[in-house]
């Protein structure tokens, strides 16, 4: 069941990807609710991901809180 919400959380936050407040803010729950070994698998997909959209960058700092 972790994986579907860790896959889950991919989603909507690539869903959301237009809007950098809004993204922040599911990154913010994300971070509140995945395992640690998921919040750092997802910190690596945010690295690969906001390569391609800079404006996001400043959103890795909520998952090194």
């Amino acid at each position: 069941m972790s994986r579907l919400i860790y896959d889950y959380t991919k989603s909507v936050l690539e869903r959301v990807s237009f809007d950098i407040k809004l993204f922040s803010k599911e990154l913010d729950k994300a971070v509140k609710v995945l395992l640690p070994y998921e919040i750092e698998q997802l910190a690596e997909w945010l690295i690969n991901f906001t390569s391609e959209k800079p404006e996001l960058k400043p959103c890795l700092l909520i998952i090194n809180k």
